[in-house]
Protein backbone atom coordinates (compact mmCIF):
# COMPACT_ATOMS: atom_id res chain seq x y z
CA UNK A 1 0.00 0.00 0.00
CA UNK A 2 1.42 3.47 -1.16
CA UNK A 3 0.40 6.52 1.52
CA UNK A 4 1.17 9.51 0.36
CA UNK A 5 2.21 11.23 3.62
CA UNK A 6 2.47 14.49 2.08
CA UNK A 7 -1.32 14.53 2.77
CA UNK A 8 -0.58 14.69 6.38
CA UNK A 9 1.89 17.38 6.20
CA UNK A 10 -0.91 19.41 4.88
CA UNK A 11 -3.38 18.40 7.56
CA UNK A 12 -0.95 18.29 10.29
CA UNK A 13 -2.59 21.84 11.48
CA UNK A 14 -6.06 20.50 11.72
CA UNK A 15 -6.92 17.84 14.61
CA UNK A 16 -9.58 16.58 12.88
CA UNK A 17 -8.45 16.25 9.81
CA UNK A 18 -5.40 14.60 11.27
CA UNK A 19 -7.70 12.29 13.37
CA UNK A 20 -9.82 11.63 10.20
CA UNK A 21 -6.78 10.71 8.13
CA UNK A 22 -4.55 8.70 10.70
CA UNK A 23 -8.28 6.52 10.75
CA UNK A 24 -7.58 6.06 6.65
CA UNK A 25 -4.58 4.48 7.25
CA UNK A 26 -5.12 2.62 9.79
CA UNK A 27 -8.76 1.19 8.01
CA UNK A 28 -6.62 0.64 4.75
CA UNK A 29 -3.99 -1.29 6.83
CA UNK A 30 -6.10 -3.76 9.01
CA UNK A 31 -8.04 -4.81 5.03
CA UNK A 32 -4.87 -5.44 3.78
CA UNK A 33 -4.46 -7.68 6.47
CA UNK A 34 -7.42 -9.16 6.33
CA UNK A 35 -6.79 -9.99 2.25
CA UNK A 36 -3.87 -11.66 3.58
CA UNK A 37 -5.12 -14.09 5.49
CA UNK A 38 -8.30 -14.78 3.79
CA UNK A 39 -9.20 -18.84 4.31
CA UNK A 40 -9.51 -20.39 0.44
CA UNK A 41 -11.01 -23.84 0.33
CA UNK A 42 -8.99 -25.87 -1.89
CA UNK A 43 -11.41 -26.37 -4.64
CA UNK A 44 -11.84 -22.68 -5.06
CA UNK A 45 -10.14 -21.04 -8.31
CA UNK A 46 -7.76 -19.56 -6.71
CA UNK A 47 -6.28 -22.65 -5.21
CA UNK A 48 -6.24 -24.15 -8.96
CA UNK A 49 -2.73 -22.71 -10.52
CA UNK A 50 -4.47 -23.13 -13.85
CA UNK A 51 -7.71 -21.25 -12.82
CA UNK A 52 -5.12 -18.91 -10.62
CA UNK A 53 -3.25 -17.91 -13.80
CA UNK A 54 -6.29 -17.26 -15.83
CA UNK A 55 -7.27 -14.64 -13.15
CA UNK A 56 -4.16 -12.90 -13.30
CA UNK A 57 -3.76 -12.89 -17.28
CA UNK A 58 -7.48 -11.18 -17.07
CA UNK A 59 -6.01 -8.68 -13.84
CA UNK A 60 -2.90 -7.69 -16.23
CA UNK A 61 -4.81 -7.28 -19.51
CA UNK A 62 -7.11 -4.81 -18.08
CA UNK A 63 -6.07 -3.34 -15.11
CA UNK A 64 -5.12 -0.31 -16.35
CA UNK A 65 -8.09 0.39 -18.27
CA UNK A 66 -10.59 3.18 -17.43
CA UNK A 67 -13.57 0.99 -15.53
CA UNK A 68 -11.39 -1.85 -15.48
CA UNK A 69 -13.20 -3.35 -12.29
CA UNK A 70 -16.13 -3.86 -14.11
CA UNK A 71 -14.32 -5.38 -17.26
CA UNK A 72 -11.90 -7.98 -15.35
CA UNK A 73 -15.22 -8.69 -13.44
CA UNK A 74 -17.29 -9.68 -16.77
CA UNK A 75 -13.84 -11.61 -18.40
CA UNK A 76 -13.70 -13.34 -14.62
CA UNK A 77 -17.97 -14.53 -14.53
CA UNK A 78 -17.28 -15.32 -18.34
CA UNK A 79 -14.39 -17.55 -18.28
CA UNK A 80 -14.48 -19.17 -14.60
CA UNK A 81 -17.92 -19.22 -14.26
CA UNK A 82 -18.52 -17.39 -11.00
CA UNK A 83 -16.78 -15.09 -8.43
CA UNK A 84 -16.59 -16.63 -5.10
CA UNK A 85 -15.81 -14.27 -1.80
CA UNK A 86 -11.95 -15.46 -2.51
CA UNK A 87 -12.06 -14.32 -5.69
CA UNK A 88 -12.99 -11.15 -4.56
CA UNK A 89 -11.14 -10.89 -2.15
CA UNK A 90 -8.29 -11.72 -4.15
CA UNK A 91 -9.16 -9.37 -7.40
CA UNK A 92 -9.23 -6.21 -4.55
CA UNK A 93 -5.88 -7.29 -3.51
CA UNK A 94 -4.66 -7.27 -6.80
CA UNK A 95 -6.25 -3.52 -7.66
CA UNK A 96 -5.08 -2.35 -4.12
CA UNK A 97 -9.25 -1.41 -4.13
CA UNK A 98 -11.11 -2.06 -0.75
CA UNK A 99 -13.15 -5.36 -1.08
CA UNK A 100 -16.43 -3.73 -0.30
CA UNK A 101 -15.81 -2.31 -3.96
CA UNK A 102 -15.60 -5.35 -5.98
CA UNK A 103 -18.19 -6.73 -3.99
CA UNK A 104 -20.52 -4.12 -3.97
CA UNK A 105 -20.04 -4.02 -8.09
CA UNK A 106 -20.68 -8.34 -7.67
CA UNK A 107 -23.79 -7.94 -5.43
CA UNK A 108 -25.33 -5.19 -7.71
CA UNK A 109 -25.27 -6.61 -11.03
CA UNK A 110 -27.39 -9.95 -11.60
CA UNK A 111 -25.31 -11.55 -13.79
CA UNK A 112 -22.85 -11.75 -11.56
CA UNK A 113 -22.88 -14.63 -9.49
CA UNK A 114 -20.35 -16.12 -6.71
CA UNK A 115 -21.29 -19.92 -7.01
CA UNK A 116 -20.81 -21.81 -9.98
CA UNK A 117 -24.06 -21.91 -12.17
CA UNK A 118 -25.87 -25.42 -13.47
CA UNK A 119 -25.31 -26.24 -16.92
CA UNK A 120 -28.80 -24.92 -17.30
CA UNK A 121 -30.57 -22.30 -15.62
CA UNK A 122 -34.12 -21.14 -14.60
CA UNK A 123 -34.64 -17.95 -13.62
CA UNK A 124 -38.10 -16.41 -12.14
CA UNK A 125 -39.46 -12.75 -12.98
CA UNK A 126 -40.17 -11.27 -9.94
CA UNK A 127 -41.71 -8.27 -11.95
CA UNK A 128 -45.17 -6.86 -10.27
CA UNK A 129 -47.61 -9.00 -12.73
CA UNK A 130 -45.13 -12.27 -12.91
CA UNK A 131 -45.41 -11.85 -8.96
CA UNK A 132 -48.70 -11.39 -8.43
CA UNK A 133 -49.70 -13.94 -10.86
CA UNK A 134 -48.43 -16.85 -9.42
CA UNK A 135 -44.35 -16.92 -9.35
CA UNK A 136 -44.80 -17.35 -5.32
CA UNK A 137 -45.97 -20.69 -6.02
CA UNK A 138 -43.96 -21.22 -8.88
CA UNK A 139 -40.90 -21.05 -6.89
CA UNK A 140 -42.30 -23.42 -4.24
CA UNK A 141 -43.18 -26.46 -6.81
CA UNK A 142 -39.39 -25.60 -8.03
CA UNK A 143 -38.34 -26.34 -4.48
CA UNK A 144 -40.31 -29.00 -4.33
CA UNK A 145 -39.40 -30.75 -7.28
CA UNK A 146 -35.68 -29.95 -7.34
CA UNK A 147 -34.80 -29.51 -3.46
CA UNK A 148 -32.97 -26.54 -3.88
CA UNK A 149 -33.54 -22.58 -3.48
CA UNK A 150 -33.13 -19.83 -5.58
CA UNK A 151 -29.49 -18.96 -6.25
CA UNK A 152 -28.75 -22.60 -5.35
CA UNK A 153 -27.52 -25.41 -7.80
CA UNK A 154 -28.56 -28.86 -8.04
CA UNK A 155 -25.84 -31.59 -6.23
CA UNK A 156 -25.54 -32.82 -10.38
CA UNK A 157 -24.55 -28.84 -11.12
CA UNK A 158 -27.23 -29.69 -14.06
CA UNK A 159 -29.57 -26.61 -13.19
CA UNK A 160 -29.45 -23.15 -11.54
CA UNK A 161 -32.68 -21.33 -9.85
CA UNK A 162 -32.57 -17.55 -9.78
CA UNK A 163 -34.63 -14.95 -8.97
CA UNK A 164 -34.88 -11.85 -11.98
CA UNK A 165 -36.61 -8.51 -12.28
CA UNK A 166 -38.87 -8.02 -15.07
CA UNK A 167 -38.23 -9.53 -18.31
CA UNK A 168 -41.06 -7.36 -20.47
CA UNK A 169 -43.10 -9.71 -21.01
CA UNK A 170 -45.80 -8.73 -18.33
CA UNK A 171 -48.73 -9.79 -21.10
CA UNK A 172 -47.67 -12.96 -20.41
CA UNK A 173 -47.15 -13.53 -17.00
CA UNK A 174 -46.21 -15.41 -14.97
CA UNK A 175 -43.07 -15.87 -16.68
CA UNK A 176 -39.86 -17.62 -16.32
CA UNK A 177 -36.80 -17.67 -18.53
CA UNK A 178 -35.56 -21.02 -19.16
CA UNK A 179 -31.58 -20.70 -20.40
CA UNK A 180 -32.80 -17.28 -21.85
CA UNK A 181 -36.16 -18.50 -23.41
CA UNK A 182 -39.04 -16.89 -21.93
CA UNK A 183 -41.65 -19.10 -20.93
CA UNK A 184 -45.26 -17.75 -20.13
CA UNK A 185 -48.34 -18.17 -18.74
CA UNK A 186 -46.34 -20.64 -16.56
CA UNK A 187 -48.45 -23.02 -13.67
CA UNK A 188 -47.21 -25.19 -11.18
CA UNK A 189 -48.36 -27.78 -12.49
CA UNK A 190 -46.46 -27.12 -15.97
CA UNK A 191 -43.27 -27.35 -14.50
CA UNK A 192 -42.30 -31.03 -14.18
CA UNK A 193 -42.62 -30.64 -17.71
CA UNK A 194 -40.48 -28.02 -18.11
CA UNK A 195 -38.09 -29.90 -16.46
CA UNK A 196 -38.76 -32.84 -18.87
CA UNK A 197 -37.85 -31.25 -21.59
CA UNK A 198 -34.48 -29.87 -20.27
CA UNK A 199 -33.75 -33.38 -19.52
CA UNK A 200 -34.78 -35.01 -23.14
CA UNK A 201 -32.73 -31.83 -24.90
CA UNK A 202 -29.61 -33.35 -22.19
CA UNK A 203 -30.28 -36.34 -23.22
CA UNK A 204 -30.11 -35.46 -27.22
CA UNK A 205 -26.83 -33.38 -26.93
Amino acid sequence: MIIDHSCFERVNSCRFSRDIYIFCIQFMHSEQLMLKSITVPENDPIAIEEKRAIIDQILEQNKHLPGGLMVILNEVQSQIGFISEPMQQYIANKLHVPVSTVHGVVSFYSFFTTTPRGKHTIKFCMGTACYVGGTPQLIEKAKQVLGIDPGETTPDGQITLELCRCVGACSQAPVIVVDEEIQGRVRPNKFPQLLRLIQDEQKGS
